[in-house]
């Protein structure tokens, strides 16, 4: 089989593999579809991610959706969830396997991800989806259900006015989600024109550049949700937040710190909630896109094949678009 490897910072290189061998309570997957996501550009372009360094040439990709050769899901269609906590752990015994400290994760440290053609992983984190939606949209729920654990870190009320700093894939997915939520008034801050343009479209009442965000009055929004990560945009989310109000940190900073004004949070007695993944949230995930109230391929601007992938990685650092996805299969 075909897999993109990245060797090096910028070295993404597809070679012949051995197709992976199958353990128990594991399905083979035939991959056909891969989304390229920020934290996979972290890897990219800075060779890790947070304190997690790149070891060895390690195959990225945790958006993925295809279909099940052999075992018990044999020929169905599936969206895989990337994350494989413990099981055992007092957080996974309290449903938060998001935060299991030995968790598993697709296309992160040790753990091969979904850029090739076949993936053993186990049946219990694969979620079958309707033949409504197609491999593209299936693999889409991963980030919609980043976006959907956000909001629920978010604590939102039908009719609040909300903030969503960069709109990015992910940014996108929660202004839709928003929407499809009751939420009133939603403020998208995005410095790529085109993506405000994108934001306006999913259902943001205003789009702002950041300079134009951090003019406006300081009093703004109930909750905000930071998509982007970087101090600028934690900055604008702190300033655009009414006293009282909530800020959910989802982005991830290019260094592993995140620097914020303390005086700014203290005064208007914000709480801060940072969000990890998700947590068992694809049940919901599939039933909002099946319904349509969240129009997953509206997110996607670029498809490469696996042999492009050094290509595909390449536009998404450039962020011409929206989400480039590489399709294996």
């Amino acid at each position: 089989m075909k897999a993109a490897r990245l060797h090096g910072t910028g070295d993404v290189r597809v070679s012949d593999e051995p197709v992976p061998a199958v353990a128990a309570g594991e399905s083979l997957i035939r991959v056909k579809t891969v989304g390229i996501c920020g934290s996979d550009l972290h890897w990219y372009s800075e060779g890790g991610i947070g304190t997690t360094k790149l070891a060895r040439p390690l195959i990225l990709g945790h958006e993925f959706a295809g279909t099940v050769e052999g075992g018990p899901l044999d020929g169905r269609r599936v969206a895989v969830d990337p994350a494989v906590p413990c099981g055992e752990c007092p957080l996974c015994a309290q449903g938060r396997g998001h935060l299991c400290p030995d968790v598993r994760f697709a296309g992160h440290g040790e753990q091969d991800g979904a850029l090739r053609e076949l993936v053993a992983w186990p049946t219990r984190r694969l979620h079958p989806v309707p033949d409504a939606l197609s491999f593209d949209e299936a693999a889409m729920l991963e980030p919609l259900g980043v976006a959907i654990h956000a909001m629920d870190l978010g604590h939102l009320r039908v009719g609040s006015a909300v903030g969503v700093v960069g709109c990015g894939p992910i940014g996108l997915l929660v202004i839709q989600s928003l929407r499809a939520s009751g939420a009133g008034k939603i403020v998208a801050v995005e410095p790529l024109s085109h993506r405000r343009d994108a934001a306006a479209a999913m259902g943001a009442d205003m789009a702002l550049s950041p300079d134009e965000a951090l003019s406006s009055p300081p009093s703004g929004v109930d909750v905000c949700f930071d998509v982007a990560g970087p101090d600028l945009a934690v900055e604008i989310a702190l300033h655009y937040t009414r006293p009282g109000g909530r800020v959910v940190l989802i982005g991830i900073p290019p260094t592993d710190e995140t620097v914020l004004r303390a005086a700014t949070v203290r005064r208007k007695g914000l709480t801060l909630a940072w969000s990890r993944r998700m947590a068992e949230v694809y049940p919901r995930a599939i039933e909002l896109a099946t319904r349509g109230d969240v129009a997953l391929a509206s997110v996607i601007s670029d498809r490469y094949r696996l042999d492009s992938a050094a290509e595909a990685f390449r536009v998404a650092d450039e962020r011409r678009g929206l989400k480039v996805i590489v399709e294996p299969g």
